[in-house]
């Protein structure tokens, strides 16, 4: 086997975990938190059950709630001057992977000065950041796990996509309890985030042995919880979509990911389309465009999705990907592209896989894509 990593922060996992909040920020020299969240997670209560979490450890707080889907480079530049300006340190982020995204942003100009846009590519952070503690509201996102950070360029309307292993926060905290307080809608788009996760960091040039068990659980977790969890509400499913979302993050951390999160971060920077709700328009596109590449692990995706496997390698793969369409479909969500793009739009596609093919997402897909085959995938799920 060729020399491999695994990055990973501690995780604190299980109903409740919330609770430790205070005791994780303290274990990091906590004196004056800056906590991330939007109004969402106010409204529904976590942000106050965080505030007195700190207060009751003894320890002060300062937060900022300038986030927004897509978070924009501005709304992380001004919370770095924010941090700086209140002389906060640990930096605890409350919320999906916008919060967690700004958080991430705010945290490396903070510690490293210059524009979000300055570090935008691999490895270009050059000094260590300020202790991040992050709690994620959602099962899907996996920036409490991952080495990433994607931050909109409001400018040159492009996702940028920022990777370094400083990125990866030191604890990330799970709580399934948090989850019964989200819509329908984003525990659907969550969770698909997370199966486009699994499913990309599975067929990534750089899968390992560490990676490719996580990813394959995570598919089987999403796959057979999603609709009960969204039926019935119930924890234990909640809590196995949590643990997929943890497991999907682990992997396409370590393994990154593929064309599809190429095309989804290009097509979010220009038309500031929701991230998750591209996924099952795109992924079986995308699945099918790879198949050549990489069939025998499409075939292993395919035994996991159907729980059986059919007379050959291809035929298991292409019967996975059509009993995941169904999935998708049976789910009530867009799984047409002109769904969330007009007919005038259309003729930008052309554009957005010529930004998509230098995506760094891109250089792991096990595909050599051009843009053109990109578009080729835009087109199809037209």
């Amino acid at each position: 086997m060729e020399i491999t990593k695994f990055a990973i922060p501690e995780i604190i996992f299980g109903r409740g975990s919330i609770n430790y909040a205070g005791q994780c920020a303290l274990r990091h020299g906590a004196k004056k938190v800056f906590l991330v969240s939007d109004t969402g997670l106010e409204e529904a209560g976590w942000v106050q059950r965080v505030m007195d979490i700190l207060e009751s450890e003894g320890i002060n707080w300062v937060y900022y709630m300038g986030v927004t889907p897509n978070p924009r480079d501005f709304q992380v530049e001004q919370g770095a001057e924010f941090y700086l300006k209140n002389g906060a340190d640990v930096i605890m982020a409350l919320g999906g992977g916008s919060v967690m995204d700004t958080a991430k942003g705010i945290a490396v100009i903070a510690s490293n000065g210059g524009k979000v846009s300055d570090y935008e590519g691999a490895n270009k952070i050059e000094r260590p950041l300020p202790p991040m503690v992050f709690i994620p509201s959602t099962a899907g996102s996996g920036s409490d796990i991952s080495q990433f950070c994607i931050i909109s360029d409001t400018q040159r309307r492009v996702k940028m996509s920022i990777i370094s292993r400083t990125l990866v926060p030191n604890i990330s905290i799970v709580d399934p309890h948090i989850l019964r307080t989200k819509s329908e809608r984003l525990i659907i788009q969550s969770s698909i985030d997370a199966l486009a996760h699994a499913i990309e960091s599975y067929v990534s040039r750089i899968a390992s042995p560490f990676t490719e068990t996580q990813s394959l659980k995570a598919i089987d977790l999403i796959m057979r919880n999603l609709k009960p969890a969204i039926e019935s509400r119930s924890l234990d499913s909640l809590e196995k979509l949590s643990i997929a979302s943890t497991s999907a993050s682990m992997a396409f951390s370590n393994a990154s990911l593929g064309m599809e999160h190429a095309i989804a971060h290009s097509l979010g920077g220009m038309f500031d389309i929701e991230h998750g709700v591209i996924h099952p328009i795109l992924l079986t596109s995308v699945m099918r465009m790879n198949l050549d590449s990489c069939i025998p692990r499409m075939a292993e995706i395919g035994k996991v999705i159907l729980n059986r496997r059919e007379k050959d390698d291809r035929s298991t793969a292409l019967a996975g990907i059509e009993k995941l369409e169904e999935f998708f479909t049976s789910l009530g969500v867009a799984v047409k592209l002109r769904q969330l793009i007009d007919e005038e739009s259309r003729g930008s596609l052309e554009q957005v896989c010529k930004v998509a093919v230098n995506d760094a997402c891109n250089l792991t897909n096990p595909l050599d894509a051009t843009w053109q085959d990109m578009l080729k995938a835009c087109e199809e799920a037209w």
